[in-house]
């Protein structure tokens, strides 16, 4: 076997493994789609179908309580349909998990500037407080934020969760950008203060364009942990701020699980994080390649 041949048959083992892993990737998800597609029969037919007709009756009935469309006719009597709990803990799961990225990103983007080009008094003491923040598991520090909300009216509140979360992921969003940081040329600034700006105005036209390619792979990381996070959303809320991990949980009783249902929440769960990712999947590549290349 000459050289030509085995780098032929080395490419199509890698062909092969890879298409492996795409598969064990993306079953799950093919899974939840299929389920939530099915009806009960065929959710539950064994040896599983692997052909059927797709119905959509899951994706909408997650949605609104109730039959139909805008108005569902049962026996002859018009019911109205309304937005059910899923509905109001979707909207829940985006607007927290948005906002406390964002919050989150920015500030870590502000915090890891001026530990990366400012002398700070003691800053290695301070970045091993800010990274100790991420050393205990959630559950640990759980009883003390529930009394802290209750205490200062933020439990069960969107503004009490985006806090949380955003306090949360900063010590992650200010180690991410001070290694981005380090990797922007100094120069930059050095220039721009010599023309006549300021600090800030430096910071803001020349660093921080910059810096986008950082804080758009921090804000991806930042957005996945709170999206599926689990133990804040069903501690610290009760039925108005509850987002949509704990609420599909705890919708397994015992009187019967609608699996369809259950099924189609958990795909409609992937797909903000998905096309967020996709938006910034350029900058995401760009991010985990950033500086790794010097004169």
């Amino acid at each position: 076997m000459n050289e030509f041949q085995r780098r032929k048959a080395k490419n199509r083992v890698i062909v092969v493994v890879l298409l492996v892993i795409l598969v064990v990737y993306f079953f799950p998800i093919y899974w939840m789609f299929s389920t939530a597609t099915k009806s009960k029969a065929e959710a539950f037919s064994f040896p599983p179908k692997w052909i059927w007709k797709p119905q959509f009756n899951n994706f909408r009935d997650i949605f609104f309580t109730g039959t139909g469309g805008a108005l569902g006719r049962v026996r002859g009597i018009e019911v109205e349909s309304k937005p059910s709990a899923f509905a109001r803990q979707f909207t829940n799961s985006i607007i927290v998990s948005f906002i406390s990225t964002i919050l989150a990103t920015f500030l870590g983007a502000l915090s890891g500037y001026v530990f990366s080009r400012m002398t700070v008094r003691g800053k290695d003491d301070l970045l091993f407080v800010i990274l100790s923040s991420r050393m205990l598991p959630p559950v640990v520090v759980a009883i003390p934020l529930v009394i802290m909300c209750r205490a200062l009216g933020l439990f069960d509140t969107r503004g009490g969760l985006i806090i949380m979360y955003t306090a949360f992921n900063l010590a992650f969003s200010v180690w991410m950008m001070i290694s981005f940081i380090d990797d922007i040329p100094k120069e930059y600034e050095e220039v721009a203060l010599v023309d006549g700006y300021s600090r800030f105005q430096a910071f803001f036209k020349f660093v921080f364009p910059e810096m986008r390619v950082g804080m758009a792979a921090t804000a991806i990381f930042n957005l996945v942990m709170t999206w599926n996070e689990f133990t804040f959303a069903l501690l610290l809320t009760g039925e108005n701020a509850r987002t949509a991990i704990p609420g599909i949980a705890q919708s397994l009783g015992t009187a019967g699980v609608n699996w369809g249902q259950i099924a189609a929440g958990s795909f409609l769960m992937v797909i903000p994080v998905v096309i967020f990712t996709f938006l910034l999947g350029d900058n995401l590549v760009r991010g985990f390649t950033f500086g790794a290349i010097k004169e």
